[in-house]
């Protein structure tokens, strides 16, 4: 349960509607579950304890979140802290959804072998599965109701000169920027850059090709927000405008005047006067001064020209960006910034973005992190960041990527009672294996999880709040009057009885006594089951087997842990499942199968682990003293540096380590005490 609620901004919002942009128009644009969104934002943010996993440097202002928008807003509003540039690119309600692709490392007990007999692991060979990280699945009334939320609380925590920059694509950005428009305001629109990604795919397709994403700019002051200006590359067409002067340099003209009628403006200097509809751009005083200094180009009469202002293109940062960008690449299979994971954004696009709205020693915050590109662009330009994001890839995708640029950071998590089996997809699937007899009923609204059946009741339908949707998690008087009001009354007449599970719940007895009062519709039983209880048998911890030994050798003398096996059930069951279903497909082709096959020591399934010499303590923040990284192809990175040898088992470290925390190829993480 949260432990208080965080109000937006100090006081409402005199005169805000909600989702009520065209008021003054007498046009109302209103969603389904208003209410309930009115309610919410009444209500304030949900604050939970916040829980430290790890320390990496001395910089408590950078910090790495795992939790919701919502959660950590509430979080950062609470301690005072202000962000001065937000970037975010949240889920764009497309309808698709984005896997992870799991390699198979090789098995260090023969990788020496493998060394000699190859030169060479053809990548297509890779043994390899997809895994699930989120679904982008979302019925656009309630994705409306849920980013209205995300953004007041953003806009919360954002200083009187802050930016915000948010990246979506044709699905729902227009929905999205009149959103903005009712939280910032119209006057405080800047921009809508049209990022066209100059090495999009040209798929064959009826219409034009869809190339481009949008970034809609609003800014908390239009009076006092920072912005830099950016310039691009000269081009080729425009090199070509200019010409060498007799010292080398080569200069163009540019344009004297403007369009206007100003009267004080309107005069004729040294023979020259603008045309009717046009007006000199500066004074007198100031043409006859770049007249002495050499920068009016004069015609062969010896008349300055209209288009006589000398500019040197040594003198020039560049041409000042507009608002369509159309040199940044997106990241290709090929290319060098590419880490495999889904939705990942180039860093030069980022760079631009943090440049252009930020100053160094500013926070940047990302409240839908994914790859990290956010905080690792921010921390390079000097800027602090806070990295927010509910999937465990990214954190550790960002907390690998950090590490490894020499960022200091923290790594937080938000306890809201939800232990996430490695993200809100996932954790749904492994729900429904989890509630004993639970199954799927097609004879049941979409709002039910499916159905559980018994002697006594029948059938049972069960509601699931739905992890992927913050708003669904808390169980108030709101969303039990929705249930009671709406989703009863569809129900077969035979039922008896339903079951209601929730993650948090505002008042048990309250709602219970709600309940008791309002629900004389209908015969039908209402049974309320707290969800974490069957959360809480979701994780289950990895195995190893290890020696630790101190080593005085010639080439390292400190502690050394030699791994012996590693099995992850988890992993295992997933390669089994993955086994089956490549089996199916091959059968029903006519072709061989091939199984993903491990070794009876299971390290090909390790895809990092750490030493801490701090604590021996279990559930105290990590500090790791040494790392070691098994990339796709078997080749290990120490301690952030990659290098050209297979992992062969082992991780080392100056002191005797007391902690060892490993990572299997899926992402869970187990820690085990030396």
């Amino acid at each position: 349960m949260a432990i208080k609620y965080v109000p937006y901004f100090p006081n409402t919002l005199e005169g805000q509607a909600v989702l009520d942009n065209f008021v003054r128009t007498k046009r109302v644009l209103r969603y389904r579950d208003n209410d309930q969104v009115v309610e919410r934002v009444q209500r304030g943010m949900p604050l939970y304890e916040m829980e430290l996993k790890e320390q990496v440097g001395q910089n408590p202002n950078n910090l790495v979140i795992r939790g919701e928008c919502l959660s950590a807003c509430a979080y950062l509003k609470d301690k005072g802290v202000q962000v001065d540039l937000v970037y975010i690119d949240p889920p764009f309600a497309s309808g698709a959804d984005y896997a992870k692709k799991v390699y198979i490392r090789r098995n260090p007990k023969v990788a020496a072998a493998i060394a000699q007999a190859e030169s060479e692991l053809d990548i297509e060979e890779l043994k390899a599965f997809e895994e699930k990280m989120y679904g982008d699945v979302w019925d656009k009334e309630r994705y409306l109701n849920w980013m209205y939320e995300n953004l007041i609380a953003i806009k919360s925590v954002m200083s009187e000169d802050a930016s915000i920059y948010v990246h979506l694509d044709y699905h729902i950005g227009h929905y999205v920027k009149i959103l903005m428009d009712e939280i910032f305001g119209e006057e405080n629109f800047q921009n809508e850059i049209v990022w066209k990604k100059t090495n999009a795919h040209n798929f064959k397709t009826k219409g034009f090709v869809k190339a481009y994403d949008s970034i809609f700019i609003y800014v908390m002051d239009n009076s006092g927000f920072v912005f830099n200006e950016q310039y691009g590359e000269i081009s080729q067409e425009q090199l070509s405008r200019y010409k060498q002067d007799k010292d080398g340099r080569y200069y163009t003209g540019q344009d004297l005047t403007f369009t206007g009628n100003s009267a004080a403006r309107k005069f004729t200097w040294r023979g020259a006067t603008p045309p009717p509809g046009r007006v000199w751009g500066m004074d007198e005083e100031q043409l006859e001064s770049l007249y002495q200094q050499g920068l009016i180009l004069l015609r062969k009469d010896g008349v300055p020209r209209l288009d006589g202002y000398k500019v040197y293109l040594d003198d020039k940062k560049g041409t000042p960006l507009t608002s369509i960008w159309d040199d940044i690449d997106r990241v290709g299979n090929t290319s060098s910034e590419r880490i495999d994971y889904a939705t990942q954004k180039p860093e030069a696009l980022l760079e631009r973005i943090i440049k252009a709205s930020s100053n160094e020693g500013m926070l940047v915050a990302d409240f839908f992190g994914g790859s990290g590109v956010t905080a690792a662009v921010a921390n390079k330009l000097g800027r602090n960041f806070i990295h927010c994001d509910i999937g465990i890839n990214s954190i550790q995708t960002v907390r690998d990527r950090l590490k490894a640029a020499s960022a200091e950071f923290d790594v937080l998590e938000i306890k809201d009672g939800v232990s996430l089996y490695r993200n809100p997809v996932q954790t749904m699937d492994k729900l429904k294996s989890l509630i004993k007899g639970l199954r799927n009923e097609d004879a049941l609204d979409k709002f039910w999880e499916g159905s559980i059946v018994d002697t006594q009741h029948g059938m049972m339908p069960v509601y699931l709040p739905n992890l992927m949707d913050s708003s669904t998690r808390l169980l108030d008087k709101v969303l039990m009057n929705r249930i009671i009001r709406e989703a009863l009354p569809d129900l077969p007449e035979d039922t008896k009885r339903v079951i209601v599970y929730y993650i948090d719940i505002t008042d048990r007895e309250e709602i219970e006594q709600f309940i008791h009062e309002q629900n004389n519709r209908t015969t039908i039983e209402i049974e309320l089951r707290d969800l974490k209880q069957v959360l809480d048998e979701v994780v289950v911890e990895d195995e190893a087997e290890w020696e630790l030994m101190e080593t005085q050798d010639s080439l390292f003398r400190g502690w050394k842990v030699e791994l012996k096996s590693f099995h992850s059930d988890r992993v295992l069951r997933k390669i089994d499942e993955v086994n089956q279903k490549s089996q199916q497909q091959s059968i029903a082709k006519g072709k061989a199968f091939k199984p993903i096959e491990i070794s009876d020591e299971g390290l090909e399934t390790i895809e990092w682990l750490s030493l801490d010499c701090t604590t021996a303590d279990k559930q105290a923040p990590w500090h790791s003293d040494a790392e070691a990284k098994i990339d796709r192809l078997g080749y290990v990175i120490l301690n952030g540096k990659k290098t050209q040898d297979f992992w062969d088992a082992t991780i080392r470290c100056d002191q005797k380590p007391l902690r060892m925390k490993i990572r299997n190829i899926c992402g869970d993480e187990t820690v085990f005490v030396l």
